[in-house]
């Protein structure tokens, strides 16, 4: 999952062991990741895993909150054929 991050973000400053699994991705803590981020993240999960995320509530954002929850979130989901 980090990797994916890091390739998918083009942060190539940053290596998987410097990403802590329960660090933030978003906001000024931790990663510091932005909206657009979470949209590249977004395909790049549905291109890498075949899932599909509909519409952003509070739910989604907390999925998106750091590695781990992330990394729980696939797990969970139903996988699609990926395109």
């Amino acid at each position: 999952m980090k990797r994916l991050i890091i390739s998918a973000l083009k942060l190539e400053d940053l290596s998987p062991e410097e990403i802590a699994s329960d660090e933030p991705l978003f906001g000024e803590s931790g990663l510091g990741l932005d909206s657009i981020d979470a949209l590249e993240l977004g395909v790049a999960l549905r291109k890498t895993f075949g899932i599909k995320i509909e519409t952003v509530s509070e739910e989604v954002r907390g999925h998106f909150a750091s590695i781990r929850a992330l990394a729980a979130f696939i797990r969970s989901q139903p996988q699609e054929s990926a395109s």
